[in-house]
C-alpha cells in the first residue's frame, strides 16, 4: 500500500477492535455498526461476543481471540476456544503464545501450540499474537524472528504485534519491520495495539504490515484529511 492510501483503502485494511472485558452486548453491536459505516475489513470481539457481533450484521467478518490476553493457557483450551468461536460465526483467531515459553528458548512449544489451534480450525484465518514488545525488549530481534518462523512452520496466516494488554507496550514500526522481513510476504503481519493516530497507522503500512488492528478506527480515518 501506499503511503497516502485513500480512506477507503486505509479502512479496508482494518479490524475494528473491541476486547475490553466490560463490553457489553450493547457496545458490540453498536462497534457493528461502526464498522460497518466505515467501512473496515473486519470487527474483533472476544469469543462470548461473537455471536452478538453475527447477530448486529452489517456483512462484515466477525475475528476472535483465542488464549487471550496472557497466553498462558492450556493448548487444548486454546483450541477448543477457537474451535468454539468459530462455530459461532468468526472466520478468523487471533491466538496468543506462551510469551514465557518463547523467551525461555522452547521455540518446539510454541510451534505445537500454534499448531494445535490450527488443527482446531482448519478452515479460518489464523493470526499468531507474539507480543513483540516483550520479544524485542533488550535483544536484537532473534527470538522474534524465531517465533515467527515458528508461527510459518504451523501453518498460520498472519503473525501479529500484540494483543494491547501487556504492559511492555503495543506494536512498534520496527517490531513491524523485523516480522515483515521473517515472513517475507508468505503471512500476512497484523500491527495491533497502541495505534491511535493516522501518523501511526501509516508508519505501520510502511514498515511491512498488511493488516491493522485499531479500537480508535475512526480518529484515524478522519485523520487522512
Amino acid at each position: 500500500m501506499a503511503s497516502k492510501p485513500t480512506r477507503a483503502q486505509l479502512a479496508a485494511v482494518i479490524d475494528h477492535t473491541l476486547l475490553k472485558p466490560e463490553a457489553t452486548e450493547a457496545d458490540v453491536a453498536a462497534l457493528v455498526a461502526e464498522a460497518a459505516e466505515l467501512g473496515v475489513y473486519a470487527v474483533c470481539v472476544s469469543p462470548s461476543m461473537v455471536p452478538v457481533a453475527v447477530r448486529a450484521g452489517g456483512g462484515l467478518p466477525v475475528a476472535s481471540v483465542a488464549g487471550f490476553p496472557s497466553g498462558k493457557h492450556i493448548s487444548a483450551v486454546k483450541a477448543h476456544e477457537a474451535e468454539q468461536a468459530v462455530a459461532s460465526g468468526a472466520v478468523e483467531v487471533d491466538m496468543v503464545i506462551d510469551i514465557g515459553a518463547a523467551q525461555a528458548g522452547d521455540i518446539d512449544g510454541v510451534r505445537a501450540d500454534i499448531a494445535a489451534v490450527r488443527a482446531a480450525v482448519p478452515g479460518a484465518v489464523l493470526k499468531v499474537i507474539v507480543e513483540s514488545a516483550v520479544l524485542l525488549s533488550g535483544t536484537d530481534g532473534g527470538t522474534l524472528v524465531q517465533v515467527c518462523r515458528a508461527a510459518e512452520d504451523a501453518g498460520a496466516d498472519f503473525v501479529k504485534t500484540s494483543t494491547g494488554f501487556h504492559p511492555a507496550g503495543g506494536a512498534s514500526v520496527r517490531a513491524v519491520a523485523v516480522m515483515s522481513q521473517t515472513v517475507g510476504g508468505r503471512l500476512g503481519v497484523k500491527a495491533s495495539g497502541g495505534i491511535r493516530t493516522t501518523a501511526d497507522a501509516l508508519a505501520m503500512l510502511d514498515a511491512g504490515a498488511t493488516r491493522l488492528g485499531l479500537s480508535g478506527t475512526r480518529a484515524v480515518l478522519d485523520g487522512l484529511g
